[in-house]
């Protein structure tokens, strides 16, 4: 694999690698222009294929949070076609390395050593690399070890990335106003955080005491002499990414197990420590050969405050999200109503929340839930397309709701694409037993 010696770092570097995908995505326009005439048909698929492709490998060059916004974009199945999809799934396990030299440059740095004084052994050639860093394997005393080291510039470079991808976004989602501020503060927040290493250790040690009570699942241990900020050691934890493993696996019974345990990890998190692993991705669950649930990688941890927690899972009930008197005063509460919409705006927000909430609160709407079923994935499935084609919606100012709905829904998005993966039928309430 073609390894990288250098990553764009300053601001007008990364400005220039992003106007010059901007000039691909053109190119790529004007031939789909010509291929609606000849192949109408087909001409959009090729369109989303070269304009991910494009973006992709736009991105995996910059690497950092403009590669971070890759992978959390491919855990949104629903909303963006399959093409942009698969080529953006790539972030979370496969991107072009660092090289050897710039490896060993990093630990000269912060340890004042190089990879190989400080372990008994220390491969060069990483395992895996993603957005914000890359995995070497180790071996120390007779321990197999990963070890994580961070790109270079990468935690100062997220302000500036931000900054080129706010017109975008807000063009996309239709942000009007100062408040929308709160959205990108909330993401430049978490991914500053992600960047710090000693963080993440302490947040790892952290969540491995409190859920160590959950059955079948299993955290690695971590190495505080062997860490510091750009530079994470762990234990080495042998297993197939969640996603591999479900392609191939038909016990629906281990299917279950995994899936329980997988929930259970999850709700735990959300109704006990109001504090949740919110990167829920297949590169950070592993399978044992023994059916294990691997977690890993707690860089992401979204605290819950009291506040959102409250009418958020209150909404969950199907009695309370029924009362439509209600559900309005929950929906204000959440910032989702605004005291500026019109009556025709309120009316059609009410209405609209109420059938997008009624889906996706769906799975907690009975004792069990089986994640394969279909027609559950159906209805996500029409209400994205409603929402993608909704011209009334469009018109609406998209700045609505809590900035704690970025993480937590994406949380639950991509914990709901990991149960459907695993086909896993599951008891809602089981967590409750691991309260102690």
């Amino acid at each position: 694999m073609k390894t990288l010696d250098h990553i764009p770092t300053g601001k007008i570097e990364r400005a220039s690698k992003l106007v010059t995908t901007g000039v691909k995505l053109g190119g790529n326009y004007i031939k789909y222009i010509g291929d609606k005439i000849v192949d109408p048909e087909n001409a959009r698929e090729k369109l989303d294929e070269e304009n991910a492709k494009d973006i992709y490998d736009g991105l995996k060059s910059l690497k950092g949070s403009a590669l971070k916004v890759a992978q959390m974009l491919s855990m949104e199945k629903n909303l963006l076609p399959s093409a942009y999809v698969d080529r953006f799934s790539l972030a979370q396990f496969s991107v072009p390395p660092l090289s050897g030299p710039l490896v060993r440059k990093t630990f000269k740095k912060y340890f004042g050593k190089y990879p190989e004084e400080l372990f008994d052994t220390f491969a060069t050639q990483s395992v895996n690399a993603a957005s914000i860093g890359q995995v070497h394997l180790a071996t120390k005393n007779g321990r197999k070890l990963a070890v994580k080291i961070q790109y270079p510039g990468v935690a100062n470079s997220i302000g500036s990335d931000l900054a080129l991808v706010k017109p975008v976004a807000s063009r996309m989602f239709n942000l009007k106003g100062q408040d929308t501020e709160k959205f990108f503060k909330e993401i430049e927040g978490k991914l500053l955080e992600e960047t710090d290493y000693n963080l993440e250790l302490e947040q790892s040690l952290t969540i491995k005491e409190q859920c160590k009570g959950i059955p079948n699942l299993l955290f690695p241990n971590y190495y505080a002499d062997l860490s510091c900020e750009k530079i994470l050691t762990m234990d080495w934890m042998d297993g197939i990414h969640l996603s591999e493993y479900a392609q191939d696996n038909n016990d629906q019974e281990k299917n279950n197990r995994l899936g329980q345990t997988l929930w259970d990890f999850y709700m735990y998190q959300m109704h006990i420590l109001k504090s949740v692993h919110a990167d829920p991705h297949p590169g950070n669950f592993l399978i044992t050969e023994k059916g294990e649930l691997v977690a890993i990688d707690f860089g992401c941890i979204k605290e819950i405050p009291e506040e959102f927690y409250t009418p958020y899972f209150e909404l969950a009930n199907e009695t309370a999200i029924n009362d439509l008197d209600f559900f309005a005063h929950k929906i204000t509460e959440l910032e989702i109503l605004r005291s500026d919409d019109s009556p025709e705006a309120r009316k059609y927000i009410i209405n609209l929340f109420h059938d997008m909430l009624s889906v996706f609160t769906f799975p907690f709407h009975g004792e069990t839930f089986d994640f394969s079923n279909e027609a559950f994935w159906g209805r996500i499935a029409g209400m994205s397309d409603r929402l993608a084609n909704d011209e009334y919606l469009r018109k609406l100012n998209g700045n609505r709701g809590s900035r704690h709905f970025l993480y937590i829904n994406r949380t639950f998005f991509g914990l709901y694409n990991l149960m459907h993966d695993l086909k896993a039928e599951i008891v809602v309430d089981n967590y409750k037993r691991y309260i102690s």
